[in-house]
């Protein structure tokens, strides 16, 4: 198992449908409701996506922009618009508010989907949840831009095609489409020239490094320690600790103490009904109170503390994350 893919393996869809809208100038699309993670893709026409506190991004045709929540964002055809900003969020998402929560998309009154002059937005909203997808979100930006437009990419003709129509397993095949979307826009991201991704992501195509992060996360609660990992790896100890650290940002087994932590977190507030000794046991600590001490050092705050807070605050802040789609008129 790679770092990216353990990472991202926690933000997937399923059942946050793309939003389509074909409009005419002038518009102001307002994304009011934050989600963690959204993906906006012009495949005719051209517009700007104008985030909260950030410059205004052009967006063209058969190129995407991710946004990251909680800020709002909103896709307007000119900055400086004259068009008054329509609100959409979780409301637009019903019917009887002109949404589709569900498959077909809308066209604006009286423009024609293949009006050369009209452009057509599609917006998934992605639901992030868990501390492993956590670790992804802190490592990319409010707007990430992956680079010019791509005329040729064959997904975009899918997701085009698959959002017009009303067909039997619609839902699974825009989620993976979704999925495919996310993943190799933020690889793309990632690898652009001159950027500055995290170390983790460098530092998994390192021939040490690379392979003793695959055993760390393949293998997470196995008794690790420097000369096993090093030993599994073909090096010495000193050349894994050096290596590592010097690519990774920190030492093997600190690293591996981090990573058990988050796991953990997950286990705690997605498993209610694990005991603390069971999730000590998963990540690789056989005495209970060893894994306590660590992760309230990591953590800030004993195992029992950190599960009660995290329920009281699902339960005040859990709500259905919306389809991004925007009502007629």
């Amino acid at each position: 198992m790679d770092v990216f893919s353990d990472l991202i393996r926690g933000v997937r869809a399923h059942g946050s449908l793309f939003g389509s809208t074909t409009l005419s100038p002038p518009w102001a699309l307002h994304f009011v409701d934050g989600a963690p993670l959204t993906l906006c893709t012009v495949l005719t026409g051209a517009g700007w996506i104008v985030p909260e506190h950030r410059p205004p991004e052009p967006l063209r045709a058969r190129e995407t922009i991710v946004v990251r929540g909680p800020a709002t964002f909103t896709f307007v055809d000119e900055v400086g618009t004259r068009a008054e900003p329509l609100a959409c969020g979780e409301h637009c998402a019903t019917p009887e508010h002109g949404g589709t929560r569900h498959r077909r998309g809308w066209n604006e009154p009286g423009v024609d989907a293949g009006d050369g002059g009209a452009t057509t937005l599609i917006v998934g909203a992605y639901p992030v949840r868990g501390e492993i997808s956590r670790r992804l979100l802190d490592a990319l930006p409010g707007v990430l831009r992956p680079g010019g437009a791509d005329t040729g990419d064959p997904v975009l003709d899918h997701l085009a095609a698959e959002v017009a129509v009303d067909a039997p397993g619609q839902q699974v095949v825009l989620d993976r489409l979704l999925d495919w979307m996310l993943v190799c826009t933020l690889r793309e991201w990632f690898d652009r020239p001159g950027g500055e991704p995290p170390a983790w992501w460098a530092a998994q195509r390192a021939p040490v490094a690379g392979e003793a992060l695959r055993l760390l996360h393949a293998e997470p609660a196995a008794p690790w320690t420097v000369s096993t990992l090093a030993e599994r790896t073909g090096v010495s100890r000193s050349t894994l600790a050096k290596r590592f650290t010097d690519q990774v940002g920190e030492p093997p087994l600190t690293y591996l103490t981090h990573w058990r932590m988050t796991l953990a977190a997950d286990l705690l507030t997605e498993q209610e009904s694990v005991t603390i000794a069971d999730i000590a046991r998963a990540v690789g600590y056989s005495d209970p109170f060893g894994f306590s001490a660590a992760f309230k050092r990591v953590r800030g705050a004993n195992p029992s503390e950190f599960r009660r807070t995290a329920a009281t605050a699902s339960l005040e802040t859990e709500r259905p994350v919306p389809v991004r789609t925007t009502p007629a008129e």
